[in-house]
């Protein structure tokens, strides 16, 4: 069999993954980073909503930008309806065109000096005195090993790599929402905002979304729990039933299905010579199901680590634990306190939710749009109901 060496193997070129490997390259690393799929960002498997925080990570190309949006709409299901926005500022955030932003990350990824292989799919993970030592993987060319002192599972929701690494990655179906979503076009919609739907008749325990992806289509798309999904109701069952009521006449471009984790951080994301970033070390806030950003950040995070390591020649889980600490310190509450209040909101019944955006109904506007001042305009206003997060948050 074939073999290679690197410094560091990144297997999975999503954000994480790309940002990971673009970090540790630009400090001076022999970096591979592996795509399973024949074209990076394909296929969509995200809402492609992301607020303007991105820009403290990349400058925003408007290639890769479809809409620029005002904030969000949220529906209760009587109708309630509150707009979040932010103080002194046009726009809150972007919905993306992600098979483009995605190859864009890439890209950088390469300019910094890493090499990107597509249609290279892992199957195990090298492991030697108790360590990983690389993943054995297979492309056009045939199988071969990649020996690397450091092995970055960035291969999403079903993280192979973290279990075949001794990472137990299984999660409940109640941490997992289903989702379907459809680009739709020749429909009528909210150009300047993000609108999202909280109602158990048309998602339950989730919600269904419409984002502008510029003036003539929309991304639309349902997200329920797993373990309310079922024969008939099935997530893709319920995208059809909205778009049947509010979009009788649209035509589809293009169906999108997947997975999104929203269990928060649930178990550590390093062992030894391993390290997890974006939805396989569970970086998805479980309130609104974005994890872009954390992603982002925590590939940044990972890529610094990782390139200390190799400076000490020390890839154990203790050394490792440094990239742990620092996400947990970065955004580790911000996960949990999402994960609680999801845990409440969707637990509500119809009449409690709608009381739950009565609080909130008009206009909100916040100093910034993060998930961070969110949560605490929502404990700010409910805080008989999310009591229990305030020495959380605060």
């Amino acid at each position: 069999m074939k073999k290679e060496k690197y410094d560091v193997v990144v297997v999975g070129a999503g954000p994480a993954g790309s940002i990971t490997a673009k970090t540790a390259a630009e400090r001076g690393l022999d970096v591979l980073l592996i795509e399973r799929n024949a074209e990076i960002g394909v296929p969509v498997k995200c809402a492609e909503a992301v607020s303007k925080e991105i820009e403290r990570f990349v400058e925003v190309d408007s290639g890769w930008v479809c809409a620029e949006v005002k904030g969000t709409i949220s529906y209760a299901p009587d109708g309630t309806k509150v707009i979040l926005s932010v103080e002194g500022a046009e726009e809150a955030g972007y919905v993306l065109e992600r098979k483009l932003f995605d190859k864009f990350l890439a890209q950088e990824a390469a300019r910094a000096g890493a090499e990107v292989l597509v249609k290279t799919q892992a199957y195990g993970v090298v492991q030697e005195e108790g360590y990983v030592k690389g993943v054995y993987a297979r492309n056009a060319g045939g199988d071969f090993c990649i020996y690397a002192n450091v092995v970055v599972g960035a291969d999403g929701v079903e993280s192979k790599v973290g279990r075949w690494g001794g990472i137990d990655t299984t999660l409940r179906l109640a941490d997992v929402a289903s989702c379907a979503q459809f680009l739709m076009c020749d429909i009528e919609f909210n150009r300047d905002y993000c609108e999202l739907f909280f109602d158990y008749d048309t998602a339950p325990r989730g919600y269904a979304w419409v984002f502008p992806k510029g003036e003539h289509c929309a991304n639309v798309g349902v997200g329920i729990g797993g373990d309310v999904s079922g024969e008939k109701h099935r997530a893709y069952d319920y995208l059809n039933a909205f778009v049947k009521d509010k979009f009788p006449n649209g035509k589809i471009l293009a169906e999108m299905y997947g997975a999104v984790p929203l269990s928060g951080p649930v178990y550590e994301t390093v062992a030894n010579g391993l390290i997890l970033v974006g939805d396989a070390a569970r970086h998805v806030n479980p309130i609104t199901g974005g994890g872009i950003l954390e992603a982002m950040q925590g590939g940044e995070i990972a890529g610094d680590v990782i390139a200390k390591a190799v400076r000490e020649n020390s890839f154990s889980k203790k050394r490792l634990q440094e990239y742990e600490k620092r996400w947990r310190k970065e955004f580790g509450k911000v996960l949990e306190v999402g994960l609680k209040t999801k845990n409440i909101v969707l637990n509500l019944s119809r009449q409690d939710l709608n009381k739950f955006f009565h609080s909130l109904a008009g206009g909100i506007r916040i100093k910034e749009f993060s998930e961070r001042a969110l949560l605490k305009e929502m404990i700010k206003k409910n805080p008989r109901m999310l009591f229990s997060l305030v020495r959380i948050m605060f």
